[in-house]
């Protein structure tokens, strides 16, 4: 593996998230307490942000740290990740229909 950050590659998946979610660099740097200038660094790959901004910046686009970091969500620790982050509040019966019903395919995933 590969053990360099590839900040240019990590730019563009801050990119990708944050058009995703519909926001502008100006909103996303206000909601990060940094100038919109730092987030177009950021997304070109010319500045690295400090862990506490990029713990915001995934924050404030629903995503993880890891997902920004990594190439892709290769592993399926980070995808159980996403799924529980999407949940975290959502009605308890209603979570545990859905797990229910995951666990059906999984059961049934080499008949797919």
């Amino acid at each position: 593996m590969d053990k360099t950050i590839d900040y240019v590659a990590m730019g563009k998946r801050i990119r990708t998230a944050r058009k995703r979610k519909g926001i502008s660099q100006e909103k996303l740097g206000e909601l990060c307490s940094v100038s919109t200038a730092h987030i177009g660094h950021i997304e070109r790959g010319t500045r690295i942000p400090s862990v506490d901004i990029l713990f915001r910046i995934a924050t404030e686009l629903n995503v993880t740290v890891d997902s920004l970091l990594l190439d892709s969500c290769k592993t399926y620790d980070s995808i159980f990740k996403g799924i529980s982050a999407q949940l975290d509040g959502k009605d308890g019966d209603k979570v545990k229909v859905f797990l229910s019903t995951v666990k059906a395919l999984a059961d049934k995933i080499d008949e797919l």
